[in-house]
């Protein structure tokens, strides 16, 4: 910083030998008096600025341009392990900069002095003085000065923080790399039960001229296929939650009134066999949207599958297209039976406990509605509901 302006004391002293002399000593005391008070404040303003600098408990530095410290208070000064204000100030930063991270300082130095932006913020690893290491967010704001623009930068010891994220990385991918190995390895035992539960019910339905099987034979082995049925499913949502990535999400312009005709084509035949009416209403223009045709259609799976399962024989499933203020504006209403307000907040949770049996007995994971947000909101998407209890429901689907 540049240093503080002392008061001219020549300026002071001419203006008491004035007073002598002119006999006006009112006067003249005013306008000394009015000629100081600028620069006692300035002194002031120095001096509640210097006893924030050098008491922070955060690191505290000024670096010019070139990336040399020109100040730097205590808190810097143990931070990177000197032992005096000397041992920084004149010294580069890059002298602290860990090896394999002097490139954070190049960009620094390249956002703040050549693209002028007023701050910048980032985390990096610096080096103590005796060799040692630890991470550090840098918070650095670009401000005038009579040498040319200073960097005020603010540093702050996040090791703890880093450390921690490791940590819960670790545990977060070991788990994860568990959850996916054993849900691998079920899926294998679980279709050779299945087969072998049909293999059995086939044997009893062939044996026509022999004494019938307890019924309960029966009843317990369909006990058995309709477990593994509700195991594939519940394997298949684990698998898809944890398949969920932006990066891999690769969209593309698609037609919606196309794809959207040929989804609910999918589910037709199941709509038939509940006696439910398929309907689709879709916008008189042709409307477009940007996704991942795959998974978006795992979105209306999801909520076909759920109107389907809660609206009882005679009653409708309508999938609507409309633009809503720019947008694309998906809707899926069902004149089934509803679901009450209480369990409103609840419905996109993973593994909702608030799940229900359809009513044809339809078992659920938990994880379908929360699978399809997951996807809506990777394209950038909104997803809600409105429903009331014997009224039906419906699903607000929002892309950009």
């Amino acid at each position: 910083m540049p240093q503080t302006p002392n008061p001219a004391p020549s300026s002071r002293a001419a203006a008491a030998e004035n007073e002598g002399s002119s006999g006006k000593p009112a006067a003249s005391q005013e306008t000394s008096s009015a000629d100081s008070r600028p620069l006692d404040r300035y002194e002031q303003s120095q001096v509640r600025f210097r006893t924030v600098f050098e008491n922070a408990p955060l690191g505290q530095k000024i670096i010019t341009s070139d990336l040399t410290i020109r100040q730097a208070n205590q808190a810097v000064v143990d931070m990177l392990g000197c032992a005096s204000v000397e041992d920084l100030v004149g010294h580069k930063i890059m002298e602290f900069a860990h090896p394999d991270h002097r490139a954070d300082w190049q960009d620094l130095q390249t956002r703040l002095w050549e693209h002028k932006l007023p701050a910048f913020t980032l985390e990096t690893c610096m080096v103590r003085k005796d060799g040692s290491s630890f991470w550090c967010q840098i918070h650095s704001v670009l401000f005038p000065d009579e040498d040319g623009e200073l960097g005020y930068t603010i540093l702050e010891d996040i090791s703890e923080r880093k450390s921690l994220e490791a940590k819960l990385k670790r545990v977060y991918d070991a788990q994860e790399t568990i959850l996916q190995l054993a849900t691998h390895d079920l899926k294998g035992p679980i279709a050779h039960i299945e087969l072998l539960t049909d293999l059995l019910l086939r044997e009893v339905a062939s044996r026509s001229g022999e004494a019938p099987p307890p019924p309960e034979m029966v009843h317990y082995l369909s006990l058995i296929q309709a477990s593994c049925a509700h195991a594939h499913v519940l394997l298949r949502d684990v698998l898809y939650v944890g398949d969920l990535d932006e990066n891999g999400l690769q969209k593309r312009p698609t037609d919606l009134h196309a794809y959207l005709t040929e989804q609910l084509d999918l589910h037709r035949l199941s709509a038939q066999e509940k006696g439910i009416t398929l309907t689709l209403d879709l916008a008189p223009k042709p409307i477009q949207a940007r996704l991942h045709p795959e998974k978006f259609g795992r979105v209306l799976d999801n909520l076909l599958h759920n109107a389907l399962k809660f609206t009882p024989a005679g009653g409708t499933v309508t999938v609507g297209l409309r633009e809503h203020e720019g947008k694309a504006r998906l809707t899926v209403r069902d004149t089934g039976i509803g679901i009450p307000s209480k369990l409103h907040n609840n419905l996109f949770d993973k593994f909702n406990p608030t799940r229900r049996a359809g009513l044809h007995g339809e078992v659920t994971t938990g994880l379908g509605l929360f699978i399809a947000k997951q996807i809506v909101e990777l394209h950038g998407g909104a997803i809600w509901l409105e429903s009331r209890e014997k009224e039906g429901t419906t699903f607000f689907i929002e892309l950009a």
